[in-house]
């Protein structure tokens, strides 16, 4: 995924996001963000960093027929991730599907995408492997997820003085900041006759289309968050956590 930010912009702007995004999916019943852990640690993954330990419940993304039929357990996703900037890991699972799982390992790098095998895959690894390049900017979004305000091509900051970013941002982009975030997304839905389809399937509209919009919106919500420090964002991240319990509670 290639962005026009520096990686220390990207930072404040990817902690931002998460918490905005997750007081937004807290919204609507039998939904909400439990937050079990959001601490530091040492020696893990990717030397030292920040953990945390997430409980997604999804009850009202859920048609309501379709819910009545599910066991609770089968309306949460787990998110465990380890953020040792700039390097990051991610799981998500389900209770209720013990058989499925992704996997999302980033490095973010100040480069055009130049690396051929970051993540030190194997030959076989490498076969298997399928390379997609994000573009915020030229890939099409589906109409009923468009947002003007949400388009690089037509937004302008104005604590910046960044954007509009025409079709050929990316070669005009010499002499400004420029990064990629190179990801690594392991899918397994290890049942029989459905695999290939619900990991194909989670690959291109799970990840993919969440990830495209999701750095769109990190690019136009830049006067958000451009003003912001680490220390703004550790306590964001602390207001975030009291009301999403609050909620919770409720």
């Amino acid at each position: 995924i290639l962005l026009p930010m520096s990686l220390e912009e990207y930072q404040v702007a990817q902690l931002y996001m998460i918490q905005k995004k997750s007081r937004e999916e807290s919204s609507g019943e039998g939904s909400g963000v439990e937050i079990l852990a959001n601490r530091p640690y040492t020696d893990g993954p990717g030397g030292n960093g920040q953990y945390t330990h997430k409980i997604y419940h999804v009850g009202s993304h859920i048609p309501s027929w379709f819910r009545a039929l599910l066991p609770k357990a089968a309306l949460q996703v787990e998110e465990e991730s380890w953020n040792a900037y700039p390097y990051t890991r991610t799981r998500y699972t389900c209770p209720f599907v013990e058989k499925f799982s992704i996997e999302i390992e980033t490095y973010y790098r100040p480069d055009a995408g130049q690396h051929t095998n970051i993540f030190n895959l194997s030959a076989a690894e490498k076969r298997q492997r399928i390379l997609d390049t994000i573009d915020i900017v030229r890939d099409p979004i589906s109409p009923g997820e468009y947002k003007p305000e949400e388009d690089p091509k037509l937004y302008h900051s104005a604590k910046t003085g960044r954007g509009p970013l025409g079709d050929d941002w990316l070669e005009t982009a010499a002499g400004g900041p420029l990064m990629c975030a190179y990801k690594l997304c392991k899918v397994e839905f290890r049942y029989w006759g459905m695999q290939s389809k619900i990991e194909q399937f989670i690959h291109d509209v799970g990840l993919r289309k969440v990830m495209l919009r999701a750095h769109r919106q990190a690019w136009c919500w830049q006067d958000e968050w451009t003003d912001l420090t680490m220390e703004d964002i550790r306590q964001l991240e602390e207001e975030t956590a009291r009301m999403l319990a609050q909620k919770m509670a409720k």
